[in-house]
């Protein structure tokens, strides 16, 4: 079984890189503004905004860019005010999904999330319900090409990652929440091409949730509505599908 494969995502995503560059750039915009505004404009002492910042950059961010939607957040420019909003959500079958968002109106984004969930068959979790069957992680994937897997492993360990995982399709590093600035620093020091990274709802073991045709095809599309959405920062899954409706959807 698969359906929740990280690399998966990637290649799915990716099909719309073009068309989504303009809606990554606002997302990484929020994300920095926010940062800066619960914990100010120094990244050395704001470990969220370090993240952040390495994401935009890794996005072919300006540095002008970056450096204005700081200053928007620490308050030293006028601009929006934005909120986190957290969504725990249940998919067709009975598929967790959780969904990060950014909103300077939580009273117009939490109507619309609904709406999408109306539409394809989703409602909303009670708080705790679907994020008790995921753990917080850093995540940071490297294709196998781009390093040898012993000095990927020394490079990791040595940085802080708790573990490092390998697969036909490449390398996953894994951390602690608080590790993975510093992780992911020390690999793009290194020299090594990552391939995507950030902090994430991972699905814990056992806990993926087999779905049929219907209820698969019924959840990509929420999914992709809900990741298009222009408050949404990350949406995360723990769908289990075969390699025959993987195959037949792609």
């Amino acid at each position: 079984m698969a359906g929740h494969s990280k690399w998966a995502n990637i290649k799915h995503r990716k099909d719309g890189a073009d068309r989504r560059r303009g809606r990554i750039f606002t997302k990484l915009s929020k994300e920095l503004m926010v940062s800066a505004r619960l914990g100010g404009s120094d990244p050395d002492a704001n470990p969220r905004l370090r993240i952040a910042m390495t994401k935009a950059r890794s996005a072919n961010m300006t540095t002008d860019t970056i450096e204005r939607a700081v200053k928007k957040g620490a308050g030293e420019l006028e601009g929006l005010t934005y909120e986190d909003v957290f969504y725990e959500i249940y998919a067709p079958g009975g598929v967790g999904v959780i969904v990060e968002a950014m909103t300077d109106k939580k009273s117009r984004t939490t109507p619309e999330i609904k709406s999408m969930l109306n539409r394809f068959g989703g409602s909303l979790a009670e708080s705790n319900a679907v994020t008790r069957l995921f753990m917080q992680k850093g995540q940071i994937l490297i294709e196998k090409k781009a390093v040898d897997e012993d000095r990927l492993m020394e490079l990791a360990i040595e940085s802080g990652a708790e573990d490092v995982r390998v697969d036909e399709d490449g390398f996953e590093v894994l951390t602690a929440p608080a590790d993975f600035a510093s992780v992911n620093e020390a690999l793009v020091k290194a020299g090594l091409e990552i391939q995507e990274s950030g902090i994430k709802y991972l699905p814990l073991d056992g806990t993926e949730v087999p779905v049929d045709a219907e209820q698969a095809s019924k959840t990509m599309k929420l999914l992709e509505l809900l990741e298009d959405h222009d408050d949404v920062q990350a949406v995360y899954h723990n769908m289990q599908m075969s390699d025959e409706i993987m195959e037949a959807l792609s």
